[in-house]
């Protein structure tokens, strides 16, 4: 028998490891030969540990399991309480359009040949008798845009790069993924990591780079040792190395561990960071792109803008343009958490609408409870009430309604939610996490958590210093931390008014 059980975090974190175990004993006591492959998560958390068994019409699903289900699992797997059928027909994963995540869940993530059977390597051939010039047009052509937060135009960046003159080029991933909501990085770092350093070796064609780094957050061990051993496996096999794919194209990747410093993923940075230096942000121009890491050009992508390049060679430029809204193009890993029946990972084409994600997909609360507010792009993105349930998901339509994307992260909050305490959080959060830069940020966040708790002590004149301080903070802050902290708190006022007043009022 053949067996699949995640070694992905959330699913270990939820005794994927017992499990796995569990198997492993009861087939010895039953005397039957069992093959146990930890491959990554399909991205269901509420499901994990999410089993799977080889069978004649497919993989068959069973979740979430725990140490006691497993006996039945080899007496009875048809009639067993927790069977789901077939794992891609259950609704939350089939209705998906899997482009950059394809393969996730479905292979041992540090087969390379596994890799190679489910399309892996194709886009690096493709690209590998193309000229740089022709690469950076296709992912141009594409329309892919920086997952990480930011959408800038990714195909912009690499050519300018590639334009640049210097001795030394770089190709850095960011993978600081520090968002509350957001683990999509971490899922495909440790369930399809050759993805990854496939795309950053086309990136390295497209731009002349010969060195690429990998800065992962120092919270992420399980995603470090699958990526330092993947970046082995590859090098072994001459996919990156002295020379990519027998070709004369060099090119070397590295692991790197930050320290858990939140303002490490804006790019600059992590830059410092990366040199050995404090993690502070640097004043542009001049831009990365020009002088980045060690003062050379600099490709600075994110782990899935750099994932989705791939499945854009093979297939082609034009076939992931045409998928999404406006200039959104291509698919989007939604990262649905929070308050919600049905948590998880679910990659689709942009256009979807928020109240699509939230009430369909999603399920709704789980607590049972009427959804109050989202929260879109982390903890510096905005509050959303359900009045913004038709917005359409795309990088224009939320900055419209005075939000961001971001990395597509979502925390789901009922109805019982105190918007004023997340608002508050939210202005805490950069208080602790501003790197003491900017002015702005570095003492308006410290005010705007006085300001707050002025408001909840009853201090109506606090009431309305408030966002005037939010506007102040935009203005000079050298990266988002400062420039987009009042988000969070000016969309709770302007969703939430009521939450705001005063207990009692200030004093004559």
């Amino acid at each position: 028998m053949r067996f699949w059980v995640p070694a992905d975090a959330a699913a270990k974190a939820c005794g994927a490891d017992a499990v796995a175990a569990a198997i492993a004993a009861e087939a010895a006591r039953r005397g039957i030969p069992v093959e146990i492959i930890r491959n990554g998560t399909r991205g269901m958390v509420w499901l994990e540990p999410l089993v799977e068994i080889e069978a004649p019409e497919g993989r068959l699903g069973f979740g979430p399991m725990t140490v006691a289900d497993v006996p039945s699992l080899f007496a009875a797997p048809a009639k067993h309480p927790k069977a789901l059928g077939p794992t891609e027909e259950i609704p939350f994963f089939k209705r998906q359009t899997r482009l950059t995540f394809a393969r996730c869940g479905r292979t041992d993530p540090l087969s390379l040949s596994d890799y190679e059977a489910g399309g892996g390597l194709a886009g690096l051939r493709v690209a590998l008798a193309k000229k740089p010039e022709e690469i950076v047009d296709d992912v141009v052509t594409s329309g892919l845009r920086g997952r990480g937060g930011a959408g800038f135009p990714t195909g912009i960046k690499w050519r300018t790069v590639q334009l640049a003159r210097a001795p030394k080029k770089y190709i850095v991933c960011n993978a600081d993924e520090g968002d509350s909501g957001s683990f999509a990085d971490r899922m495909l770092m440790e369930g399809d990591p050759f993805c990854l350093i496939e795309g950053m070796a086309i990136a390295a064609l497209a731009t002349g780079a010969t060195q690429g780094f990998v800065y992962i957050r120092s919270e992420y061990p399980d995603a470090i040792a699958v990526m330092r051993r993947a970046v082995e496996i590859a090098t072994a096999a001459g996919v990156i190395g002295d020379a990519m794919l027998g070709s004369g194209h060099a090119f070397h990747i590295e692991i790197r561990e930050g320290a858990g410093a939140y303002v490490c993923g804006e790019e600059t940075s992590l830059l410092n960071s990366l040199e050995g230096k404090r993690g502070v942000v640097r004043a542009k121009p001049p831009l990365p792109a020009l002088q980045g890491f060690m003062a050379a050009p600099t490709v600075v992508n994110n782990v899935l803008s750099l994932a989705a390049v791939p499945w854009i060679m093979a297939e082609g430029p034009e076939a992931y343009s045409a998928i999404g809204i406006g200039r959104s193009r291509g698919t989007i890993p939604l990262q649905i958490a929070g308050n919600v029946k049905f948590g998880g990972l679910f990659e689709t084409g942009f256009g979807i609408t928020l109240g699509e994600i939230v009430n369909d997909i999603a399920g709704g609360t789980a607590s049972g409870r009427p959804v109050k507010a989202v929260q879109v792009g982390g903890p510096l993105g905005a509050y959303h009430p359900v009045s913004d349930f038709e917005l359409a998901f795309c990088y224009e339509c939320f900055a419209e309604q005075k939000g961001l994307v971001g990395h597509a992260g979502l925390v789901v909050h009922d109805d019982s939610a105190d918007m004023m305490a997340l608002a508050r959080f939210a202005m805490e959060f950069c208080a602790v996490e501003s790197c003491g830069k900017c002015t702005p940020c570095r003492i308006g966040a410290v005010r705007g958590v006085e300001t707050l708790d002025r408001i909840a002590a009853g201090d109506g004149a606090a009431l309305a210093l408030l966002d005037d301080l939010c506007e102040l903070m935009k203005t000079g802050s050298l990266c988002a931390l400062g420039g987009f902290t009042p988000y969070p708190v000016q969309s709770a006022l302007r969703h939430f008014p009521e939450e705001f007043t005063p207990v009692r009022e200030a004093a004559e």
